[in-house]
């Protein structure tokens, strides 16, 4: 394939013209995103939100695995129960 001989210095102007106005630009973006802080704060109500949100969470969790632990024994005793271990039940009689 042959290449046209005035295709060699458009494609010169067209490169030298975005390398002209894209460097200075890739520059400046580059000097903004710098300039940017690196950790943006937040604002003290969001911070004080974000605290309170934490701490139900864990309040949550917390009774979530207590429910689980009372499951796990009710189980257990269901379980005896029906095995015919009705002495493991406190105040049945056998």
């Amino acid at each position: 394939m042959r290449i046209p001989g005035e295709l060699i210095p458009i494609t010169l102007f067209v490169c030298g013209t975005v390398m002209a106005i894209g460097v200075p630009m890739a520059r400046a973006w580059a000097r903004r995103l710098e300039q940017q802080p690196p950790n943006p704060t937040l604002p003290p109500e969001v911070a004080a939100r974000l605290e309170r949100m934490e701490q139900a969470l864990d309040s949550i969790a917390i009774e979530v695995e207590r429910i689980s632990e009372g499951q796990r024994f009710t189980t257990k005793l269901l379980a005896e129960r029906n095995n015919g271990g009705h002495a493991a039940i406190p105040g049945r009689q056998p």
